[in-house]
């Protein structure tokens, strides 16, 4: 009889794969772990683009002539839960194909607060892969923009995705930082429960659940957002004549600049991300499985 389980691990055994994983990550060769990390960029920027996609129907869209070509027949809520699931697929491309998240990596800490990883460390994995995730998401951002795919669907698509990104650079950063620790406590859940699994439908389905929940209830992702914002200035900066054929539907375009994406958006999205993935899940699943207690 074999031994061998195709259970999943249980959280106390999640705990310590965490903290071995955390290791290997920090420990990784800083080439590699660049690479790995422009990989995960692209991937999270792919999911944006589908969630971008699904999403784009859900507005009405005017032909030059003023009527309206096609309307939403689903929902807010259903639709946001569609970009949701379609979205996942970023999520699911870093865990499953092998990548570098700086959002998943703040589960690092685990391994950080145990002692087995300094905080040199930490903080070189969580630069590098950070800078190496925002090359992969402008660089995929620029390949889009090329493509022309924001005029597919009757400009529906590029219309979504600049009122997508005006609306993250209109939060302010009290709402924003709040929105941006909310979203890593349900990324750093869905990467903390692939730590169970057993075969890669596991992961998959681990990742789903908490990737759509964060996506459908308008969470501020660091990373997504280095995608759908500059591919949303790309578009506003390299191709005025469409944004002006779409201006009718894409109020208060002025407030899309590069400076609100970085001090509006990007900053206190990236300090929230950390609060909530370092903090929120990171800090807690160490006191309960990790800590040692005192004699």
């Amino acid at each position: 009889m074999s031994d061998i389980r195709i259970d999943a691990l249980l959280p106390a055994e999640m705990a310590t794969r965490a903290e071995y994983l955390g290791v290997r990550k920090a420990e990784m060769p800083v080439l590699r772990m660049f690479m790995l990390s422009v990989l995960a960029g692209a991937f999270i920027a792919l999911g944006a683009v589908f969630a971008t996609t699904v999403s784009a129907g859900a507005i009405p869209v005017t032909d030059a002539g003023g009527s309206a070509a096609f309307t939403a027949a689903l929902p807010y809520g259903v639709v946001r839960l569609l970009a949701g699931f379609v979205f996942s697929l970023g999520l699911i491309l870093v865990v499953v194909g092998g990548a570098e998240l700086f959002t998943g990596n703040n589960l690092i800490v685990m391994a950080w607060a145990s002692g087995k990883v300094s905080g040199r460390a930490l903080l070189r994995n969580w630069a590098i892969v950070y800078v190496g995730n925002f090359f992969g998401s402008i660089g995929t951002a620029v390949l889009v923009f090329l493509g022309r795919q924001y005029t597919f669907g009757g400009n529906a698509v590029g219309i979504s995705a600049l009122r997508t990104a005006i609306a993250k650079c209109e939060l302010d950063f009290p709402q924003a930082l709040a929105l941006g620790v909310l979203c890593n406590a349900l990324v750093c859940m869905a990467v903390w429960l692939t730590f169970s699994a057993r075969s890669t439908m596991d992961k998959i389905l681990a990742i789903v659940f908490p990737i759509a929940a964060f996506v459908a209830a308008g969470f501020e992702h660091s990373v997504a957002n280095m995608y759908f914002i500059p591919y949303a200035l790309l578009i506003k900066d390299f191709d005025p004549a469409f944004l002006a054929a779409v201006a009718g539907q894409v109020p208060r375009a002025e407030s899309l600049t590069w400076a609100a994406f970085l001090l509006r958006n990007l900053l206190p999205v990236t300090i929230g991300n950390v609060i909530g993935g370092a903090v929120l899940v990171a800090a807690v699943y160490w006191a309960i499985f990790l800590r040692r207690n005192e004699p």
